[in-house]
């Protein structure tokens, strides 16, 4: 007597594991492909993609500041306390950035003493002013995204951009 098992997958979740297996648990009500499990799962992955890059943005430049490190810093502390980086990993970025802080008054002494202090202001204040238009670029672009995170420059009641001021000291990186 054979028995006819329907083959139909249509309510079922759609991971399937390393050795072929597919997840066999229904999906959750909502998620087009994934049960609970598999959903979360894979949402957790996308908000660690975005932390890490959302820290790299910071650390992206020919110049990393002492702001930069600074800002890259309390963006892994956020995401580390919304368990979207795992605490070894933040453990090492953490320390690499620890590190990167220790040679800033190095990176800022060799300049000087290699050029001048009115080179280094220069510098500075060029760094200071592509990070700036970098970041209103990116908010003219998203500015919802911007303003939710708390991350946008502030706007007057006309709607003009205010300024975006900070101290910046930091390393500068030369190509090769």
């Amino acid at each position: 007597m054979s028995t006819n098992h329907s083959k139909d997958r249509s309510n079922l979740c759609s991971f399937m594991f390393v050795d072929g297996r597919h997840c066999r648990i229904p999906r959750q009500l909502g998620h087009p492909y994934l049960c609970a499990f598999h959903a979360r799962e894979e949402a957790q992955k996308l908000a660690g993609q975005k932390a890490g890059k959302d820290i790299a943005y910071h650390l992206s430049g020919s110049f990393v500041s002492a702001c930069d490190l600074t800002s890259a810093l309390g963006r892994l502390f956020s995401a580390v306390a919304q368990g979207h980086v795992k605490p070894k990993t933040a453990s090492t970025l953490a320390y690499l950035g620890q590190t990167m802080v220790q040679a800033l008054p190095l990176a800022r002494d060799e300049y000087i003493n290699a050029y001048d202090t009115d080179d280094w202001r220069e510098t500075i204040r060029e760094s200071h002013e592509q990070v700036r238009q970098s970041h209103l670029a990116r908010c003219r672009r998203r500015p919802l995204a911007c303003a939710r995170a708390g991350t946008g420059p502030s706007l007057d009641t006309r709607g003009d951009v205010g300024h975006i001021s900070s101290l910046r000291i930091g390393l500068h990186f030369m190509p090769n």
